[in-house]
Formats: C-alpha cells, structure tokens, sequence
C-alpha cells in the first residue's frame, strides 16, 4: 500500500528517543521527509545518521518544547525552509516517575506537566496555523495505557497522558473541516528487543516485563515498531477519513480476560 508520504514533511518530538526515532524512521522509509527534533541533538543525529544511511531525507533539530519562544522560532524556520509541516508526531515525554501520590516530588510534576503536555500544547500551536491554511495535516498524539487507566506511583505522567487524550479530540474538532485530522495512540509497555524473548527467558532479565507479558494476551510486550507503524499509517493520505479515535497498541492488556 502506497501510504502517499512522499513530498510530506513529518516531524517528530522527542525524535532522538527509542520510539521518537522508530517514528523517524519509519517515515522516512515511507518517503516523508523528517524532521527529528529533541532537546538531546546528539541523539537526533544518530537517528539522522542511519535515515541518511538507508537513503532516506531527515533533519536533527535541538528545540526546548518548555520555552515557547525557542519552539516558535524553531518552527518558524522550519517552515521557511520545507514550505510546512505537514505530519507532527506528539511524541516527546518523561516516563521515570516513581513515587505514590503522598510522596511525589512538586518538581516532577511541574516538569513531566511542562514537558509532556505544554510542550505538545507549544508546539502544535506553532505548526497548526499553516496546515489549516493549506486544508492538510496530520496530528498524532503519543499518550499512553496509563492515560486510560492510570498508572500505580505515575500521578504525573498518567495525568499527562490523559490529557494528551483530550487534547488531541479537541484538536480533532477543530480540524476537521480543513483537512487536519487528530488521533491518539495508547501503547501498553515497549521494550525492543526484549519482546522477543519467551516469558521464561524474560522473567530471568526482568521479571516486572516478564509479569506484564503474562497478563498480554498475545503473550508478549510491544517493540518501538509496533507503534511506528500505527504512526505511519495514521499520518497517510490512507487515513484520511479517521480523526479523534485513540488507537491502543496493547496486545491486548486492556481486555477483560480469565
């Protein structure tokens, strides 16, 4: 299926990460043209690098999604140069947050709220002017599981995620007549190649993952690939007729199952 990226411009939050990256090059395998932006430059490039390497057209990016002003004039500079964001992937958040509500740190909640939320809010800002302008876009928003059903010792992120969740519906009304569309993805836990590993095997290497696989009814947690697909197919000429829908990327977890 041609998924119809070639000529698009795709950028990606947090696109130095595992799964930012995975986004990064799976859409430049898809013709797109991508834009990795992280706070880490380092890390951008290297997914720059093997994107380069396999042929493909991409850009490292440093921006700071918690300053308003450097995401504005980051954006502003990358539309003079590509004519217009046309895919932007909500992807760029803190996940280490451990702590039960009576002892969580008041400064990791304000960071994972700046980073996770208003840092989606700063930049989707900047970029979704010039795709209502042009009647194209698509917006996808990286929530999570634990945006729909909490998360144990999580407050901040699971808070985060569901508002990504609201966030992108409202995004998804709003775009609707001007060919901007909206989804969320929800992924369960995505652990690269440890996915592979039987649950025996996985219970030796941690036995947290090898316990969440158990309870997967696939029997098996999610790799980086799993979800870049998804982002993929969400931000192509296919999905054109699909906005405001939360896509979970599971295996099934969120079941009810004996």
């Amino acid at each position: 299926m041609d998924l119809g990226l070639d000529g698009r411009t795709a950028l990606v939050t947090g696109g130095g990460g595992r799964i930012g990256g995975e986004d990064c090059r799976i859409l430049a395998a898809e013709g797109a043209e991508v834009v990795a932006l992280d706070v880490n430059l380092g890390a951008a490039e290297n997914v720059v690098e093997e994107i380069e390497a396999d042929g493909g057209t991409a850009h490292a990016v440093e921006c700071d999604l918690t300053d308003r002003a450097d995401v504005e004039d980051t954006i502003a500079a990358l539309e003079a140069e590509t004519g217009g964001i046309d895919v932007l992937v909500n992807n760029a958040g803190m996940v280490d947050a451990r702590d039960r509500i009576e002892e969580f740190d008041d400064e990791i909640w304000d960071r994972d709220i700046s980073v996770n939320l208003t840092g989606a809010y700063n930049v989707t800002r900047a970029v979704y002017p010039n795709m209502k302008e042009r009647g194209w876009g698509r917006i996808i928003n990286m929530s999570s599981m634990a945006g729909w059903q909490g998360g144990f010792g999580q407050a901040s992120y699971a808070a985060t995620k569901a508002a990504l969740i609201g966030f992108g519906k409202t995004l998804a009304l709003e775009g609707a007549q001007h060919g901007v569309t909206s989804n969320i993805i929800a992924p369960s836990i995505v652990v690269g190649q440890l996915a592979d590993l039987p649950i025996d095997q996985l219970e030796t290497v941690d036995e947290h993952f090898a316990r969440i696989a158990k309870a997967t009814p696939m029997r098996r947690l999610g790799t980086e690939a799993d979800v870049a697909n998804l982002v993929a197919y969400l931000a192509s000429e296919q999905a054109d007729y699909i906005t405001g829908q939360v896509v979970g990327v599971t295996g099934g977890i969120d079941l009810f199952s004996f």
